[in-house]
């Protein structure tokens, strides 16, 4: 959009001239909303199935209406420190909740919660990622799609380790180099949103406790590999929005035209409380035609 006239101050009365855009109501129209619900760790405690519909049911009856739901990871409450019966109880729980309690489709990503990484299991079929993947009908762990003039682009950020004993938020270069190869054939008049479990970029780890003069920033609460990848999106101005979960915690950081939120968790302090200052809530997010976006977090 482009604005013709300039403001002029006529004897210290300021005008403002009438604007001419292009097609301006039709790029201002909104041509999606919705909901982005991360950080769920559904089990059967702290009454958190019945918790979990009421936001299903809240996020479901608003007006206008959601068009579907972005998951942002760790569907399931921790697989890496139950045994396999409780970990199948969890996910029989959060696939009957879901197929009975919500009629919106959802697109998923995989949170650190959802992967399987115990040492003692590695020769089994539940190793890694693929028993999630599995259960959630993914046949990647990243991929893209296209609504109504959106690109949405779903990335996989959590890795093990080099020593593969825990886990850090990064994309290898597999990943990368197929997230390089989308945006590079994306038109550069579509706008596009992002979403991984590990937020790109946050101010959410600034506030933890810290005993000494420094911040320690541990690699698996925010991607590692985050300035190779705000120079990327800063090559690629139609990047406009990258959704987190992952730390619990709600912010939103603006950085080279780019806004970086990370949304609070659905369960808030797992399920006992608010986590920090953060109530249990879901992200609702209006998109727009012209690219532009209105947000809010929704304490359910």
């Amino acid at each position: 959009m482009q604005r013709r006239s300039a403001l002029k101050n006529i004897g210290g009365l300021l005008l403002v001239p009438s604007l001419t855009f292009g097609n301006t109501e039709a790029k201002k129209k909104p041509v999606l909303r919705i909901a982005h619900l991360t950080d769920i760790h559904l089990k059967n405690k702290f009454d958190a199935p019945a918790r979990f519909v009421k936001c299903l049911h809240h996020v479901q009856q608003q007006t206008p209406k959601v068009d579907f739901v972005l998951n942002g990871g760790d569907m399931v409450f921790d697989m890496n420190k139950e045994n396999i019966s409780t970990i199948n109880d969890q996910w029989q729980l959060t696939k009957s909740t879901m197929k009975t309690e919500c009629s919106l489709p959802v697109h998923y990503c995989l949170g650190n919660h959802d992967i399987w990484w115990n040492e003692n299991d590695k020769g089994q079929a539940i190793y890694g990622k693929k028993y999630s993947m599995d259960q959630l009908g993914l046949v990647k762990p990243y991929y893209s799609f296209i609504q109504s003039g959106w690109k949405f682009i779903i990335l996989d950020s959590v890795h093990l380790d080099i020593d593969d004993t825990w886990y850090i938020g990064k994309l290898g270069h597999e990943q990368y180099a197929w997230l390089e190869q989308e945006l590079k054939t994306t038109s550069a008049d579509m706008p596009v949103l992002i979403m991984t479990h590990i937020p790109i970029l946050t101010a959410t780890n600034l506030i933890e406790d810290n005993t000494v003069n420094k911040w320690v920033m541990l690699g698996g609460d925010m991607h590692t590999d985050n300035a190779k990848l705000i120079s990327l999106f800063y090559r690629h101005p139609n990047v406009k929005l990258c959704l987190s979960g992952h730390i619990h915690l709600r912010d939103k950081v603006v950085y080279n035209h780019v806004t970086y939120i990370c949304n609070g968790a659905v369960s808030g302090a797992w399920w006992e409380g608010n986590r920090r200052e953060t109530a249990p809530g879901y992200g609702l997010i209006d998109l727009y035609a012209d690219g532009s976006f209105t947000e809010d977090y929704i304490n359910y």
